[in-house]
């Protein structure tokens, strides 16, 4: 008998809905199979934690006396540059932003101490900011410099905006060559010295609901430490990768554009981090409740690390050339193990999302739901599903209008 997520939030209320995490479904399942657990069990929650570079926040400053019009021009937080081409007072910061006297890779590799992630972190966590800005001047905004300090309790709006994030799976990256390579998926080491991989596997929001069936534009989720919303596709979406019986995909697939109150956020779970020889970028906590609303849909959520498939892709030619192809594919309780093995080679595995924390995320959304403070929202739209022609193309591959 199929559930609504209205059924399932006035059983929240009551205090009568069964909630379980995505790795405690799966035992459920396996013992009284996907019909009975899906009448038993109404929302499963995941998580994920792990480096997002496509983060970024934006800010209305305020007014100073007299005003003045960032729009356009120069304006600084702790020396990371803003974009500021929005209006007077409204700005974005970048993860990826780097200050303008950072060497960058000139002595490489580079160490990228403090960027626009770091500057994330510190405005939720409370710190005093420098602002720094100038501008042209117009009669309406006459001052020209501004130099002051900004807390993230005095800005009129402090938002989280990230154009993609909670990846649907993803590459197992290795390195051929014969030199150390440092590339956003870490260090690594030459001829297959070690794999890094960066998912948390059966935890995952999408890989445990792959067909997009109850996550779409309106889906409330665990932000940051706070509560954001699904407010689009992530960039680069492309569900139509190739897919395993069980619907996973095998390869990067589906992300989410995710937006919610920067101030009601933890640094504990949105972190600044560097990337050594890369850059840097921001850790988030993700975590996506999922309403059980059929037998499918509870299949689905009890997938397990070793029913995920994904590439083993070489980041020393193949990945920056943009070559297709793949060296193999592994399945996530063989990275989980902390080795693989690629062309006859025992290889060394280490993870980049934290499973630990994409548990602790997966319990907290599920005491939120439990205690009656964080009820499911039904999405406005559902995002394109496989197979639909929805295909992200290399820019090589799209053709130019006349």
């Amino acid at each position: 008998m199929a559930k609504t997520i209205k059924e399932i939030n006035e059983k929240i209320k009551k205090g009568e809905a069964v909630v379980v995490t995505a790795e405690e479904i799966i035992d459920i399942v396996e013992k009284k199979g996907a019909k009975r657990a899906a009448q038993q069990v109404d929302v499963v929650t995941t998580g994920t934690f792990g480096p997002m570079c496509s983060s970024g926040a934006y800010i209305n400053i305020g007014h100073a006396t007299p005003r003045i019009k960032l729009g356009g021009e120069q304006a600084y937080l702790n020396d990371v540059p803003l974009y500021t081409g929005f209006a007077a007072v409204d700005a974005l910061i970048g993860a990826t932003a780097l200050p303008d006297d950072d060497p960058r890779n000139k002595t490489f590799p580079g160490e990228f101490k403090y960027g626009g992630g770091h500057v994330i972190e510190d405005l939720v966590a409370g710190k005093d900011l420098e602002l720094v800005a100038t501008a042209y001047g117009t009669d309406c905004y006459p001052r020209k410099k501004l130099e002051t300090w900004v807390n993230i309790k005095d800005l009129n709006e402090a938002v989280l905006f990230n154009p993609r994030n909670a990846y649907q799976n993803y590459n197992v990256a290795v390195n051929l060559s014969d030199k150390v390579i440092y590339t956003y998926m870490g260090m690594l080491k030459p001829k297959l010295g070690n794999a890094n991989y960066c998912s948390a596997g059966q935890l995952s929001p999408l890989l445990n609901d792959p067909c997009y069936k109850t996550i779409g534009i309106g889906t409330k989720i665990f932000l940051g430490g706070g509560v954001g919303y699904v407010v689009w596709q992530g960039t680069q979406f492309n569900p139509s990768v190739p897919r395993k019986e069980n619907r996973t995909p095998s390869a990067p697939a589906g992300c989410l554009g995710v937006l919610g109150d920067l101030k009601r956020m933890s640094p504990e779970w949105l972190l600044g981090t560097s990337m050594l020889g890369y850059g840097t970028t921001l850790t988030v906590g993700i975590g996506i409740p999922i309403p059980v609303l059929n037998e499918e849909i509870c299949q689905c959520t009890a997938v397990k690390d070793d029913d995920i498939w994904t590439q083993i892709v070489d980041y020393s030619e193949d990945y920056p050339q943009g070559k297709k192809g793949s060296l193999g594919e592994v399945d996530y309780a063989q990275l989980k193990t902390g080795k693989i093995v690629i062309e006859g080679k025992e290889v060394p595995t280490g993870s980049l999302s934290s499973y630990p924390k994409a548990v602790e995320i997966a319990n907290t959304l599920k005491k939120w739901i439990k205690k009656g403070d964080f009820l499911l929202t039904e999405p406005v739209a559902y995002l394109p599903g496989p197979n639909t022609g929805y295909t992200f193309k290399p820019l090589e591959e799209r053709p130019i209008e006349n």
